[in-house]
């Protein structure tokens, strides 16, 4: 089944992805905070804020807003979509290049995550299943 990126549903699902592998990745030895204001959303009030945390040596993504964050990233949905739901790292790039990312605050910190999480099998498995469900 798969949900709208970023609705209810699908932060619920996710959630439940990254659960069921929760202690089985490496663990992720930077801490990195970032908050992400995501517009043009094709629900709701058209924006979402969310937040990815690794505080705890594992990836932490909720809606909401963290207190003095190392970055906050804004982007469209759209874009956020093709990244954080779909992993692809190209459309990342692409997307950096082309401003339509816009990051306030610790930008080493932010490009810091795409290398801080542990590549390993279980992260693959994550990925693949967070795809599964991403509309």
């Amino acid at each position: 089944m798969t949900f709208p990126f970023l609705s209810d549903e699908w932060m619920d699902a996710a959630k439940g992805i990254r659960a069921k592998y929760q202690g089985q990745a490496p663990k992720i030895t930077a801490v990195i905070r970032i908050n992400q204001v995501i517009t043009d959303v094709p629900f709701g009030d058209g924006t979402v804020k969310s937040y990815m945390d690794t505080s705890s040596g594992e990836m932490e993504v909720e809606l909401g807003e963290l207190e003095n964050p190392d970055a906050v990233v804004t982007t469209d949905w759209a874009t956020a979509r093709q990244i954080f739901g779909l992993n692809d790292q190209a459309a990342a790039m692409q997307a950096f290049m082309g401003g339509k990312i816009k990051v306030a605050g610790d930008m080493m910190k932010m490009m810091a995550m795409q290398t801080a999480i542990p590549q390993s099998d279980i992260t693959a498995k994550v990925a693949d299943e967070i795809k599964a469900i991403t509309e």
